[in-house]
């Protein structure tokens, strides 16, 4: 999959061809090879656990770097609500899984900052390898 038509997020979702732990770790990888760390993980399968419930897999990472963090406090403290980036995984109830993100680009654009703009570019470019190493 790529960028759903006329999605006014501008969400990218991609089908994985791995199960969800495949996922997880053909991602953690990818994430890693890139340059990029996964800073937060919310985990709402071990939530739903936690109270007796089973859901299929279903996490929130946040992902940014350091390098990224810097570029980015240095043009807009406001925009630092914006990091980490979230990538979302969800599986399916007949097992397949969907890895969605909104593109860099999108996240940074209501800032109107060029250096932004060129940051969030190399991050859409990343984010898209990431994806693809699930594809």
């Amino acid at each position: 999959g790529t960028a759903m038509a006329h999605d006014p997020l501008n969400r990218v979702r991609v089908t994985s061809r791995f199960d969800f732990a495949g996922t997880v770790a053909r991602l953690e990888r990818a994430v890693a090879e890139n340059g990029l760390a996964v800073v937060t993980r919310a985990n709402a399968q071990n939530g739903a656990r936690s109270l007796g419930i089973a859901v299929p897999g279903n996490q929130v990472w946040g992902i940014f770097a350091p390098r990224f963090a810097v570029r980015m406090l240095k043009v807009s403290t406001d925009a630092g609500i914006e990091a980490p980036l979230r990538v979302y995984l969800a599986e399916a109830a007949d097992g397949g899984v969907t890895v969605a993100y909104i593109k860099p680009s999108a996240v940074f654009a209501p800032y109107a900052s060029q250096d932004l703009d060129l940051m969030a570019g190399e991050l859409d470019a990343l984010f898209e390898r990431i994806a693809q190493s699930v594809r």
